[in-house]
């Protein structure tokens, strides 16, 4: 199978899953909570470092690295600026049953769901720029691999709030379904892309891990710090960051 196909297929298939999962899992103790998105804010911090970031300073001359520094800080400015659009993402993430009954309203909860959509098509462009960072014309599936990792947490997240606004099962899988397809078209884009101007590939790798590692730092890290169990959620971070190494480096 073509490597676009197949990451595009990863990444949608995890996203599936996850909300499959969430139609018999619609609320985690904080505790599990914390622990499984800190293992995958582990993973997303090496898949953006090793995946994309360091691929992009593959390269000769300061100049070089100082755009491809300068890239890294406007890909985490690009998500910075879809959460001034999307504000209440914040306001209902992880599997917290408490956050999600808080803000049942309908309007919230489609922001939510257009937050995770918005965030998902940059998710997938990172993954299709990746697939051209290999070395030696090889495909690198690090980046791949970790955000369909976590998508799966991801998938769940989105059921739970749309069920306690009454919204049906079907429409909510489907609702789900749409959201990993989003992530289809951002891999296309990104591979395409990476593909016609490999001239500005480093510079597409360091935008991809930089809006990655908003995510990861914004996002994911403060959401497992918020209920008590911040030493659990680190040692999981570090987890998941060494097992992404050890899985790239085992292939």
């Amino acid at each position: 199978m073509h490597p676009l196909l197949l990451s595009a297929a990863s990444l949608c298939a995890a996203t599936v899953f996850g909300s499959l999962i969430g139609f018999f899992i619609k609320e985690l103790p904080h505790k599990w909570n914390d622990t499984v998105l800190g293992y995958c804010a582990g993973i997303m911090l090496a898949a953006s470092t090793v995946g994309l970031i360091l691929p992009g300073f593959e390269g000769r001359g300061t100049m070089h690295w100082l755009f491809v520094g300068i890239s890294v800080m406007v890909g985490a400015w690009f998500l910075n600026l879809l959460d001034v659009i999307t504000p209440h993402l914040h306001h209902i993430t992880g599997l917290d049953p408490e956050q999600h009954r808080a803000n049942g309203r309908i309007s919230h909860i489609l922001l939510f769901v257009m937050a995770i959509a918005l965030h998902k098509f940059p998710e997938g462009m990172a993954a299709g720029v990746s697939l051209n960072g290999g070395v030696a014309g090889s495909t690198d599936w690090t980046v791949t691999l970790g955000i369909s990792i976590q998508n799966i947490p991801e998938g769940m997240v989105v059921i739970a709030p749309l069920l306690l606004a009454g919204v049906s099962r079907l429409r909510t899988f489907c609702i789900a379904v749409a959201i990993g397809l989003l992530e289809v078209v951002g891999v296309a884009m990104g591979y395409f892309l990476a593909n016609v101007s490999q001239a500005f590939l480093p510079l597409l790798l360091a935008f991809a891990g930089g809006a990655m590692l908003y995510v990861t730092s914004d996002e994911m890290i403060p959401e497992t710090h918020a209920h008590g169990y911040q030493k659990l959620a680190t040692y999981a971070l570090l987890l998941g960051f060494m097992s992404l190494l050890l899985m790239e480096r085992s292939w």
